[in-house]
């Protein structure tokens, strides 16, 4: 992990795998072993990998992450839905960490972040849960004081900011504003005591803006990642990005 951040918390980097296996999953293939993946990210200098095991399956399988997670040699963050069938499994297999995120059949990938302000008694049983399992558990939440402030009540003591509209913005004022929302967020969170992580959309053109926010250390990133891996190889990916979020952390004064 890179030291040089002027004083200010490390960033940590999170690798999210699925699209190996989405990748996988495509042919029905036993490769490319998604464990291996995680290895190699790992041993690139990520901190931690990310899988996401959909109620679909449509990538991740339950076999990836029991196998990953086993193994015992590589940090887990588990990203879940609220349902007893995960609550369950993440009870059974014990990663290091989860997140827990919305989940939409018909959605190519996660469009928003969890509504804890509007369940927040199922949120904080969830957590107490996943607490009680020894098991570090975040809230994967839009920018918005409201459930920031419910995730407070919730008992959370991570989450993280859904970056994707800001990622998404295609002119530069919308972009300043999602930065500003982001921006305001984690300060508002930090003050709350609760940690704060970020990702969704990050890719290493867009990231030095979101590395360089002090209250956040931890981004978790995958669909980028693993394409750029595709013409640079895994290795060399996430090398690249580790890079990027330096260079965004420097900026930090």
């Amino acid at each position: 992990m890179n030291d040089s951040t002027n004083g200010h918390a490390p960033l940590r980097l999170g690798v999210n795998v699925d699209h190996v296996a989405t990748l996988r999953q495509a042919r029905g293939t036993h490769y490319p072993d998604v464990a291996y993946a995680a290895r190699t990210a790992m041993a690139a200098g990520a901190d931690s990998i990310t899988v996401h095991l959909r109620e679909d399956r449509r990538h991740i399988q339950d076999a990836d992450v029991e196998a990953i997670v086993t193994a015992g040699d590589v940090p887990v963050n588990l990203e879940m839905a609220l349902t007893e069938e995960m609550l369950d499994i993440a009870d059974r297999l014990k990663p290091r960490d989860a997140c827990l995120v919305p989940e939409k059949r018909e959605e190519l990938t996660t469009e928003g972040g969890l509504d804890v302000a509007g369940q927040l008694d199922a949120v904080r049983d969830a957590l107490d849960r996943l607490h009680g399992a020894g098991i570090q558990a975040a809230l994967f939440i839009d920018p918005e004081h409201d459930q920031i402030e419910a995730a407070g009540r919730a008992g959370a003591r991570f989450i993280e900011l859904h970056t994707g509209a800001y990622a998404d913005a295609t002119h530069d004022d919308e972009r300043k504003h999602q930065l500003e929302r982001i921006t305001e967020a984690a300060a508002q969170a930090h003050d709350l005591g609760i940690e704060v992580h970020a990702g969704h959309g990050l890719t290493r053109d867009n990231v030095g803006a979101i590395a360089a926010i002090e209250q956040i250390v931890e981004l978790n990133i995958g669909h980028a990642l693993i394409a750029d891996a595709v013409f640079m190889g895994l290795n060399e990916a996430v090398k690249e990005m580790r890079a990027a979020m330096d260079a965004g952390r420097r900026a930090l004064r």
